[in-house]
């Protein structure tokens, strides 16, 4: 029977938990050394690489507010951008959940990705409509849907809280450090917070620069009143589907305006960003300003080899593998609202699979993995150049080193639990709580211990049989890549039967097949024990958990080892390079610009026409099908307007729906994807040969919204915001 009341949740979330380092652990101080060399390991399990000449930028351009490069910008780009200027930069951009927006007008609209808001937009559906197949658009103020539980955040103040944090951190023994670490970033946070609570709408965020090398306390407005304004079909949105997602050229109108409203009326922002009359073009500088996610540009040539040989692989896989569930799943019941969110699901998945594989190839890379082998030999370089840096620091690039060797040995047990976490709809609620209750025998004296993993088994909930099966499934299949499918341990879970026949065994037999079940069958310590979907796991033996378990110590001790290691990149580096992302608010400079691909040049613009001829290249693919009021354009309608562009600015997920802005301050593009080259190199190594950020056209915006959609009213506030 199909359920219809499983909510997925967002993808963002899940991805963010999947790559997220563990938390901090103590550790011991490392003993100084008189003439310490990066140690070499002579049968090592991570591939080598030969330095490749690299650049300072190599570690990005995901500039800070407070660190602005006002020289760098000024020299690059031969114009004087001040303190005012920056401000303007900073409050006109927004963050919105998982992505970036602006305000555009000086009414409180909002501009960011239709893939951003595909939630939103699904949303604000009345009966009988499908607002994301078919778009929306609000003809009059009255007619904007407000959207619940959603919210813009603005960045109006930012404070360093270095010393309040690092004082205490340092006052204290080594192994005490993140104890007190958090415990300070925690305290800083909850006094600013009382401190500005008379606003009423004030959220407080201490973020960590440079690996905890710099503190800043971000103070943000939240506004809670936002209203759907535009959004255009998801075809003309995710033109190309997953086929074309991380390419160029492209044609996307990847675009959504929102309203921000405060007491019941649109908000009037002091500052905004007008749509240029112009676009850009080949050579013109550009500015993306928006909240990149995580990046880990100061890791170590060793996380990085480690990455791409262990870590990457198994997590493609195991996203490879949740698709295949998922969309078993839509097939099956792909009728219900709760369908339509599963599919915005799917569509995250594929994007962040893509990108995964991307990421794997840039990782194996000798050129990009040659510039970082000199990139951080120009590090210890300058780190031996000072005694007391280099009896600090080089101990743990080395400490750092061996924990990769450490993990590396430890695969491919360590991986085999990925993505049980408690109510992750990327796996089976049955085998979630089969292996938190399998690992209660491991903490046999530990009874606060058990106790959590106790609770956490009850706070599972059920999902739909037929997920339930599919994602079983997903987990057979996903150990399958991982040991080898005739593994001796999978063929003892499966006793030779095919994986759905064991799914089925599984769901009819185990006590964890519901959480009702689930509540009797813990009352029975004897019967649990010997459920067969705890035996699933136990097949495995100590090496599941103790590698897991070790796995997760060695995290723990790399964390804390690479936010010290943070202090000294700035104490050598200082400001001069901007530190890893944190999805919070940036600054990117780059240029517009084409590149060689494919034998031959793409593009720095792509226009209307190019969006009919792929259309019709593809006839009956639905991947490029069009809407229909695109299926048949009006003649005023001008072919030979810019769509899309591309340009050398340094994007990543989370700069979904950022503004590209000229040196005066004003719109010329909505980022909203990288290419094919940027996959690996945006989110670990700037490769400036042809990784490329692509953008929606203002000029594309612009001509769509007055030509297809006859979206007079907001034409006419973009234009008349300009004077």
């Amino acid at each position: 029977m199909k359920s219809r009341n499983y909510l997925f949740t967002p993808i963002i979330a899940f991805f963010i938990l999947l790559t997220a380092c563990a938390a901090p652990q103590q550790t011991t101080a490392p003993a100084p050394a008189p003439e310490p060399e990066v140690e070499e390991t002579s049968a090592s399990l991570l591939p080598e690489f030969e330095p490749v000449p690299s650049s300072i930028l190599d570690n990005g351009r995901m500039w800070t507010f407070e660190y602005a490069p006002v020289d760098y910008f000024s020299e690059t780009y031969n114009f004087e951008p001040d303190s005012s200027w920056f401000e303007h930069a900073r409050m006109s951009a927004v963050r919105i959940p998982g992505c970036s927006g602006s305000f555009v007008s000086d009414m409180g609209l909002v501009m960011t990705n239709h893939h951003c808001a595909r939630n939103q937009t699904t949303q604000i559906a009345l009966e009988g409509e499908n607002t994301l197949d078919d778009g929306f658009y609000a003809t009059t103020l009255s007619d904007e849907r407000k959207i619940d539980n959603y919210y813009v955040d603005q960045l109006v103040e930012i404070r360093d809280v270095t010393d309040q944090i690092l004082d205490e951190v340092d006052a204290v023994p080594v192994e005490e450090q993140p104890a007190v670490r958090q415990e300070a970033i925690s305290r800083v946070q909850a006094e600013i917070t009382e401190e500005v609570a008379e606003y009423g709408d004030r959220q407080v965020q201490v973020v960590s620069l440079f690996n905890g090398g710099r503190f800043s306390a971000y103070i943000f407005r939240r506004f809670t009143d936002i209203r759907m304004v535009m959004a255009p079909e998801l075809q003309i949105g995710y033109f190309g589907g997953d086929f074309d997602n991380f390419t160029y050229p492209r044609y996307n109108l990847d675009m959504t305006f929102l309203r921000v409203y405060v007491d019941g009326e649109p908000y009037e922002p002091e500052f905004y960003f007008p749509f240029a009359e112009n676009g850009v073009e080949e050579g013109d500088g550009v500015f993306m300003i928006g909240n990149p996610g995580r990046t880990t540009r100061l890791n170590t040539v060793a996380q990085l080899a480690y990455s791409g040989t262990y870590d990457l692989p198994f997590r493609h896989s195991l996203f490879t593998r949740i698709i295949e569930g998922l969309e078993a799943y839509f097939e099956y019941d792909s009728t219900t609202p709760q369908a339509q969110q599963l599919r915005n699901t799917i569509f995250g998945l594929k994007n962040s699979q893509k990108l995964l594989g991307g990421q794997i190839l840039a990782h194996n890379d000798e050129y990009l993995m040659g510039r970082r082998v000199d990139n951080e030999q120009n590090f210890i370089d300058a780190l031996n150049e000072s005694p007391e840096l280099r009896d600090t620091y080089i101990p743990i690039i080395n400490r750092i080193a061996e924990i990769q060797e450490e993990k590396a040995a430890l695969a491919p047990y360590n991986y085999l639990t990925l993505g049980l976490t408690p109510n992750s709809f990327a796996s089976a609620a049955l085998l979630q709580r089969a292996y938190l209750y399998a690992m209660m025998d491991r903490v046999e004296d530990d009874e606060e211990r058990k106790m959590t993993l106790m609770n956490q088994i009850q706070s599972i909930r059920d999902k739909p049989e037929f997920l339930e099966k599919q994602l079983i499934i997903t987990h057979l299949n996903y150990l399958a890549d991982a040991l080898g499918a005739d593994h001796p341990y999978l063929m003892e879970i499966t006793d030779g039967l095919a994986y759905e026949n064991v799914a089925d065994r599984l769901i009819e037999n185990s006590g964890f097949a519901t959480a009702a079940q689930t509540e009797e069958l813990i009352d029975d310590p004897e019967s649990a024990a010997a459920d067969p979907a705890v035996s699933y796991f136990k097949t495995f033996g100590d090496p599941l958990f103790e590698n897991t378990e070790r796995s997760r110590e060695l995290s723990q001790e790399e964390s804390e080892l690479q936010t010290r290691l943070g202090r000294g990149w700035f104490a050598v580096y200082g400001t001069s390079i901007p530190p890893d992302a944190t999805f919070s608010p940036r600054i990117q400079d780059g240029v517009a610009a084409g590149y060689e691909y494919n034998g031959t040049i793409a593009p720095v613009h792509t226009t209307f026409y190019g969006m009919y001829d792929r259309h019709y290249s593809h006839t009956g693919e639905p991947e490029w099908d069009l809407p229909e009021r695109w299926a048949t354009p009006t003649s005023t309608l001008d072919l030979s307007t810019p769509v899309n562009f591309v340009s050398t600015n340094d994007i990543i997920g989370g700069n979904s729906g950022s503004p590209v802005v000229n040196i005066n301050l004003e719109v010329v593009g909505l980022a909203f994807d990288g290419n094919v080259e940027s996959m690996g190199s945006s989110t670990f190594i700037l490769d400036d040969r042809s990784a490329r950020a692509v953008s929606v056209d203002v000029r594309g915006m612009l001509e769509a919204l007055r030509h297809v959609y006859d979206a007079t009213r907001i034409v006419e506030e973009l234009e008349s915001s300009r004077d």
